[in-house]
């Protein structure tokens, strides 16, 4: 019994929120601590999920229109 991964991924790591935001690492780490953009650990690794990234630019829009 196999079960497929997904082709893209579900959970980003810090420097591919980054390059998708095209902000700094220091202030995607803000976004972070301030729970702006939600995030999770696993052991030391930081991950963020797609869907977060995704639901920060959203609420990015609404707030310029």
């Amino acid at each position: 019994m196999s079960t497929a991964l997904p082709s893209t991924p579900e959970a980003l790591k810090v420097p591919e929120v980054m390059t998708a935001l095209r902000l700094s690492r220091s202030k995607v780490y803000d976004l972070i601590r301030s729970k702006q953009l939600e995030s999770f650990t696993s052991g030391r690794a930081r991950r963020v999920p797609v869907d977060a990234v995704r639901e920060y630019m959203r609420s990015r829009v609404e707030e310029t229109d």
